[in-house]
């Protein structure tokens, strides 16, 4: 059987995109000599499905930092070597996990995204070819609120998921991490991301997010504005619901431009608390 069809019908087993479990058979499958690499906290309803996406890895490694569901439990059922570690913050952890890897070439996926069908073969296929001096970004299509959000600024996300250890490392960002390679190529299929749980999660996730954002803007010297507190947070608004088209996602797409918006308002607010509040208090 050609390889490429071997593959493909393979991962499409069973898909579904209401976050039940992709369930996949890969005995037949060739093992390539890939490490996929997650860091996780809490991440039970996901990691399954993460770790299933690329049955063609032969190692699989997950960093969790003292999760209390059952991430670890589900993903050591699912062969993966799971370490413990305290967080670090995003660039070191994501380090931290790359040096367990076995391989060179690391598949490095957050716990909430999975390779497509159609990127799982094109990675198998194009394997023997990629560049180590590379790192690979993959387009990631994002859902949220019932729909896969094809505009404002979502899509293509492009991301980079694949890159040889040996040539590439992390950054030390807290957020904002990034691979450091020579130069970047582009696989052209879908990487899958359930981004957020539910609006609650999201506005969790952007409170996270913009105090991250805000100890940046400190550490790297910057200080308050009152103009970007103001205008910024608008022009955001404007970028994801007009500029880039958002309104074309209906209400899903006007609920992301206002949480962006929000978001950085959130960031710009935090960085006045940190600068002048917390100051005067010491």
């Amino acid at each position: 059987m050609d390889k490429s069809l071997s593959i493909q019908k393979m991962v499409s087993s069973r898909e579904s995109f209401d976050k039940t479990l992709i369930q996949r058979e890969s005995d037949s499958v060739t093992k390539l000599p890939i490490s996929l690499v997650i860091i996780t906290l809490n991440e039970e309803a996901h990691i399954e499905r993460c770790i299933r996406s690329a049955p063609f890895v032969d190692d699989v490694v997950v960093v969790d930092s003292f999760s209390t569901d059952r991430t670890v439990e589900i993903a050591e059922k699912c062969g993966a070597r799971v370490f413990q570690e305290k967080w670090k913050g995003f660039g070191p952890q994501k380090a931290f996990a790359t040096a367990q890897a076995k391989n060179a070439w690391v598949l490095s996926l957050d716990a909430d995204e999975a390779l497509s069908p159609e990127l799982a073969s094109e990675l198998y296929e194009s394997f023997h070819a990629l560049d180590p001096e590379a790192g690979y970004l993959f387009p990631r299509k994002s859902y949220h609120l019932g729909r896969w959000i094809e505009f404002g600024g979502w899509y293509p996300d492009y991301q980079l998921r694949l890159f040889n250890k040996s040539r590439s490392q992390w950054n030390s960002a807290d957020v904002h991490e990034k691979v450091e390679v020579k130069r970047m190529l582009k696989m052209k299929r879908d990487l899958l991301h359930w981004v957020f749980d539910g609006l609650s999660d999201q506005v969790i996730t952007n409170d996270r997010y913009s105090t991250l954002g805000a100890k940046q803007l400190m550490a790297a010297g910057k200080k308050f504005s009152y103009f970007k507190l103001i205008f910024k947070p608008w022009g955001k608004f404007i970028e994801t619901y007009f500029v880039k088209r958002g309104f074309m996602d209906g209400m899903p797409g006007f609920v992301i431009a206002v949480g962006a918006a929000y978001s950085l308002f959130l960031k710009f607010a935090k960085q006045w608390e940190m600068e002048r509040v917390h100051k005067k208090s010491e």
